[in-house]
């Protein structure tokens, strides 16, 4: 079945020859959150207890090593000027966009699969077991993404740019997807009563609403409802 949803055509998308200091400093938060998520233990912590001295000596080790990448044109967005100008050019994929996209899809992926499970378990056993599930669950899903990472079988992974008109769409909807899943989370593990978050009934309601979202959303990804989820249609000159 043919894609019927929005695309976007490459002659219509205004050319950009240099990214903007401000542009370029937009998108280093971007790959500190990126990195700092990357122990990810370590992130449940954080979440769990607070933020503790292991969480700042970590966060200051990302804002040193990213800040140095970001100064040397490193980090995806933060490059004098854009790498794709042809979403359709057969152009070698930088190491440094492989490994930050690696880290990204597995914020992306590893966070919710583990929620996910920890949703599921709770909603049917009425046990919480989000420490046990981080502590011998997230490695394993770790070296499964680096290793397909490493592989170029991960979208804006590849070893080429030829299909980023497409792969992008791959990757921004699935970030508008888990991030809008788990911020709803956060607010309901906030809002509901302690008595009913800590229920089944509880647990069941967190589960339908976070599944629900990434359906919705998901959904809204594939038709290319949401900003840069629409394939973009090559044969002109383009700027990512």
């Amino acid at each position: 079945m043919g894609y019927r949803g929005k695309v976007e055509y490459a002659e219509q998308r205004k050319i950009r020859e240099r990214n903007t200091r401000l542009y370029r400093l937009a998108h280093w938060p971007i790959w500190i959150w990126v990195f700092f998520l990357a122990p990810g233990p370590l992130t449940f912590s954080l979440f769990a207890h607070g933020f503790g001295w292991t969480n700042s000596i970590w966060l200051a080790a990302v804002l040193i090593g990213t800040g140095i990448a970001g100064l040397r044109a490193q980090l995806p967005g933060v490059e004098p000027r854009p790498y794709i100008l042809r979403f359709d050019e057969d152009k070698p994929n930088p190491l440094y966009r492989k490994v930050c996209y690696t880290f990204a899809w597995n914020a992306v992926l590893n966070f919710a699969l583990l929620n996910l499970t920890g949703l599921v378990i709770a909603s049917f056993t009425g046990v919480w077991a989000m420490k046990q599930i981080y502590q011998y669950g997230y490695l394993p899903l770790f070296v499964v993404i680096l290793t397909l990472g490493a592989a170029g079988r991960l979208p804006r992974v590849g070893p080429s740019t030829r299909d980023e008109g497409t792969e992008r769409r791959y990757f921004y909807g699935s970030v508008w997807a888990v991030t809008t899943g788990q911020t709803l989370l956060l607010v309901l593990w906030k809002a509901l009563p302690h008595e009913l978050a800590q229920s089944r009934t509880g647990n069941l309601i967190k589960l339908m609403a976070f599944a629900a979202v990434l359906l919705i959303m998901g959904t809204a990804a594939v038709r290319g409802a949401l900003p840069r989820t629409r394939p973009i249609v090559p044969g002109e000159v383009m700027v990512d």
